[in-house]
């Protein structure tokens, strides 16, 4: 059985879904120390059980995001810990869109070939990837995750382009179509990209 701290963290990450981590205003809110904090968070990453995508460091003289985001891996356990016990509640929750995301994000991961590496990037100005792929042939994929079937291409995705020059840059949308939104950028759904991840090399 999970000890009370422990499970009230694993209740607040199911709320930080897809957000930057801040220990320091997870402890103060739990009333916990930050160590304690820490250490449970490397418990529950050991177990498989939650994920910290790190960001991406690229030499582009801009200010970049350093915190990771933080993910619990499995949807379900997610929709179990907030409460939402069907579709239609899920999709009139706020969490949606970071459920979308990490269920994409872990898709992704587990299709990629080995030591393949994954991200996300962030500038303080607003350039911003969601899931930076380095692949083992040493092609940087730049995946922006949109829970629409008409997703559409925004100002920061453009400008993390032009700071990172990825190989490839994808839009994950909801639905399967497949189509260019730009010359170089490639609407795709989560089976088509998965199985283009998998064949990768």
């Amino acid at each position: 059985m999970l000890n009370f701290g422990l499970r009230r963290l694993w209740t607040m990450l199911s709320h930080l879904q897809g957000e930057t981590l801040n220990s320091v205003r997870i402890a103060r809110s739990l009333g916990l120390d930050v160590r304690t904090v820490n250490q449970y968070l490397d418990f529950l990453i050991d177990l498989l059980l939650v994920r910290l995508l790190p960001p991406y460091y690229t030499n582009v003289g801009k200010r970049l995001v350093k915190s990771p985001k933080v993910y619990i891996r499995d949807s379900g356990v997610l929709h179990s810990l907030l409460g939402l016990d069907c579709l239609d509640v899920v999709l009139g929750h706020p969490v949606v869109g970071g459920s979308w995301e990490g269920f994409v994000i872990e898709t992704l991961v587990s299709a990629a070939p080995e030591r393949a590496s994954a991200w996300f990037y962030r500038t303080a100005a607003g350039a911003e990837v969601d899931l930076v792929m380095e692949l083992p042939g040493g092609d940087l994929w730049a995946i922006e995750i949109k829970r629409s079937s008409a997703p559409k291409v925004e100002k920061g995705f453009h400008h993390a382009l032009q700071d990172l020059s990825p190989t490839r840059a994808f839009i994950v949308g909801s639905n399967t179509d497949r189509y260019l939104k730009t010359n170089d950028i490639e609407v795709i759904g989560l089976v088509d990209l998965a199985k283009l991840l998998r064949e990768a090399t």
